[in-house]
């Protein structure tokens, strides 16, 4: 299933670096993994369990960057299936 347009554009903000990051967006609980520069990396999209880990689907994103290391090219998001735990 493809990200709601609206989620990707935030998923595209750049955020604290190497933090996990928990929010809501349009009714269903997050929780974003960013990498050393602040870009999300890593999505749980789902239900919040008590515990705090999230029962729903995983995403990983792939970002290529430009010989210089810094520019990003281009990116996307990849399903990688349920999860009961995050």
């Amino acid at each position: 299933m493809p990200l709601n347009p609206k989620l990707e554009a935030r998923l595209n903000k750049i955020s604290s670096p190497s933090t996990r990051l928990e929010e809501q967006f349009a009714g269903k609980d997050l929780t974003i993994i960013t990498d050393q520069q602040g870009h999300a990396v890593t999505l749980f999209i789902g239900k919040r369990q008590p515990d705090g880990s999230i029962k729903g689907e995983r995403y990983v994103r792939r970002l290529k960057f430009a010989p210089d290391g810094v520019t990003l090219q281009s990116s996307h998001w990849e399903a990688k299936g349920k999860v009961t735990r995050s």
